[in-house]
Order: C-alpha cells, then sequence, then structure tokens
C-alpha cells in the first residue's frame, strides 16, 4: 500500500521508515506507542520551514517586479491549508495516513488541517531520504504549479495586519498563546494579538498557526474596518 503512495509522489524512499512516520499522526501515535514524538509533528515542523524556503527563493527569482507584501501575500496563499490539502487529495494521501481510533472516527482522513501538515511531514521525509533536491522534486511537481500569479485564495492576516500597524513608527505586535482544549485528535487553540501591550484580537484555532491568523483577522476588523 505504502508503495502506491511512492508511486503516486514519484519517488521511492531508501530508509520506508521515515515515510511511515510522516503518515503517523499524533493520535495514533499516543494510542499505539503512548508517545507523541513518535507522531509525524516533528516531520511537520521541518516541512513547514522547507516549503517556506522553496517557495520563497521560487516567487523570487520569478517575480523580480514584485514588493516584498505581495512576494509575502503569494507565498501564504501557496502554502497554505486549503492549497496543502489539495495537493494531498491529488496523491491520496488520506487513505494513507495512520490514525488513532478517536480520529479514525471524526473523519480525521478528510481533515484539511490533518491533511496538510501530513503533506508538510512527507516534503521533511522525502528531504531527510533523498537531501534537498527529494524535497524540491515534491514541491516543483505538486506547489509550484500553480501560483496565484492575479487573485490570490487565501488571505494571509497576520501579514495584512503588520502592513497596516506599520504605517505608523514604533508599533508591536505580539501573539501569545492563552489556552487550548480538547483531546489530541481535535485539539483547539487560542491566541490574543496585542498592539504595543493591548489586546486587540482573539482567536481560535486548530493549530497556533491558524488561531494566530483567526486573532489577526479579529483585529483587522477591529482596527482597521473595510481594510
Amino acid at each position: 500500500m505504502i508503495k502506491d503512495l511512492e508511486a503516486a509522489i514519484g519517488y521511492k524512499f531508501r530508509n520506508i521508515s521515515l515515510l511511515q512516520n510522516a503518515l503517523a499522526h499524533s493520535s495514533y501515535a499516543n494510542e499505539r506507542w503512548h508517545n507523541s514524538l513518535m507522531s509525524n509533528e516533528r516531520l511537520e515542523f521541518l516541512g513547514d520551514s522547507i516549503l517556506g524556503m522553496v517557495v520563497a527563493e521560487y516567487l523570487y527569482r520569478s517575480f523580480p517586479d514584485r514588493p516584498e507584501g505581495e512576494l509575502t501575500r503569494m507565498r501564504a496563499d501557496m502554502v497554505c491549508e486549503k492549497t496543502l490539502a489539495a495537493v494531498a487529495g491529488r496523491i491520496d494521501l488520506g487513505r494513507h495516513l495512520l490514525l488513532g481510533n478517536g480520529e479514525e472516527q471524526g473523519g480525521g482522513r478528510t481533515r484539511n488541517s490533518i491533511l496538510a501538515d501530513a503533506v508538510e511531514s512527507v516534503i521533511a521525509a522525502s528531504f531527510l531520504d533523498g537531501g534537498m533536491e527529494a524535497a524540491r522534486q515534491f514541491i516543483e511537481k505538486f506547489i509550484l504549479v500553480e501560483v496565484p500569479v492575479k487573485k490570490l485564495h487565501n488571505i494571509d492576516y497576520k501579514t495584512g495586519l503588520q502592513e497596516l500597524v506599520q504605517q505608523k513608527k514604533n508599533q508591536i505586535l505580539t501573539y501569545t498563546l492563552v489556552g487550548q482544549s480538547g483531546p489530541d485528535h481535535d485539539k483547539r487553540f487560542d491566541v490574543e494579538v496585542r498592539l504595543n501591550g493591548k489586546v486587540v484580537g482573539i482567536g481560535s484555532g486548530s493549530s497556533k498557526k491558524r488561531a494566530e491568523q483567526d486573532a489577526a483577522h479579529a483585529a483587522m476588523e477591529a482596527l482597521f474596518p473595510g481594510k
């Protein structure tokens, strides 16, 4: 079965355990091994950075006439949850995921957040197995094929808020995790965004990154209505 995934990716792993680790959701790792460190979360962390760097380099070289802010928004669109979940669909990644019973029953195989995280984990596994060329090959094949040149699909509220706030000097934005709840297969994170120490937005989401985006969105609506 995992050979089907290798075929879909177009890359054969020398160390297949890396790919297997990329498929292991935290709910599975906790149920099977009682150890979340054996899940794909560490790979996701690495893959997120590799993906961001490769996409940033591509945009920098491909669009020399675009300013930094626009390149940032383009990159955010290309690495957002919706985009990565669509990539997962193209390679039927959901079918190969290792999920705990609760996440399985809760529809985890089709949950965008889980699929997007798994794509980042596969990128990291490819990097660890075959170096940057293997990771770049995956990114070029599945992510750089559709660049949002005109209309962006995803709005990066954190970047938008930062740009609006920086119109005045000496403005400081900070994001603080203030709470989390729920079981491992359905975590919720709560984040506050502060401007110069004052809370200007509160958000929640299935990850800290998504909660920060939600908080930034709330702050934009409060501070800059209509923007």
